[in-house]
């Protein structure tokens, strides 16, 4: 019998949507500002294995926008957010150039790249989509720059070559050129011009990130007819 958590997804995605969803695979990069709204997004809607990578810890600056920082200053996110959300898969690293080549992705039907850090984006991308028919790997789903904005209702989706109007974006997109990175995939993104010079972030826009990358993930496994993944 469904778990009485599920009772409201069951009445909007049916039990064929809902087996889809129980049946997939994510795997979430970078849980911070736009990852940990992914994540709750992700797990209240019942995707059967999620699994979060970070390294960095929370701080009295992250109380504004991530989602376990009240009660996880000074500890690791990824074990804040596995015992918040129990039942996922957390692993403690860095993403770098080695971690890449070791990793296995194949078991996941799609990895949503909410990492922060422009060179290990790309180092991603290169990783997982640069074969876009390769069906050995994933789908990759990224998020470019939510912070210095204030209009969520802004934030939009398109293949990471036709978003616009943002500076992280755009160095995203040169740096996968000037790696001769030759696939596509889904970047959300905003348009919205920068309110400030600093980082300085809101919720409102940062959390509208993770929600949209959540839900493009959903709506993806939704129209699959079969998971190829197990």
């Amino acid at each position: 019998m469904t778990n009485k958590r599920f009772t409201r997804t069951l009445l909007l995605f049916k039990e064929d949507g809902f087996a889809k969803l129980q049946n997939s695979s994510v795997l979430l990069l970078g849980v911070g500002g736009v990852g940990g709204f992914a994540l709750d997004c992700l797990y209240r809607t019942g995707i059967g294995r999620i699994c979060i990578i970070d390294y960095d810890s929370f701080d009295e600056t992250n109380q504004n926008r991530q989602i376990g920082s009240f009660e996880g200053v000074g500890e690791k996110k990824v074990k804040i957010l596995a015992q918040k959300y129990q039942g996922i898969e957390a692993i403690e690293t860095k993403i770098t150039q080695e971690f890449l080549q070791n990793f296995d992705f194949t078991p996941f039907d799609i990895v949503i790249d909410a990492i922060d850090d422009i060179d290990a984006k790309i180092a991603l991308a290169l990783t997982i989509a640069n074969h876009p028919k390769n069906p050995n790997m994933p789908l990759l789903l990224s998020s470019t720059g939510s912070a210095k904005k204030l209009d969520p209702s802004q934030i939009q989706s398109a293949s990471i070559w036709k978003t616009y109007g943002d500076k992280f974006a755009r160095k995203f997109r040169e740096g996968l050129k000037k790696q001769g990175f030759k696939g596509n995939f889904q970047a959300v993104f905003s348009p919205e011009p920068p309110h400030c010079k600093e980082l300085g972030s809101f919720s409102g826009v940062t959390g509208s990130f993770g929600l949209r990358l959540a839900s493009e993930a959903i709506s993806i496994i939704l129209k699959k007819e079969t998971l190829c993944k197990s």
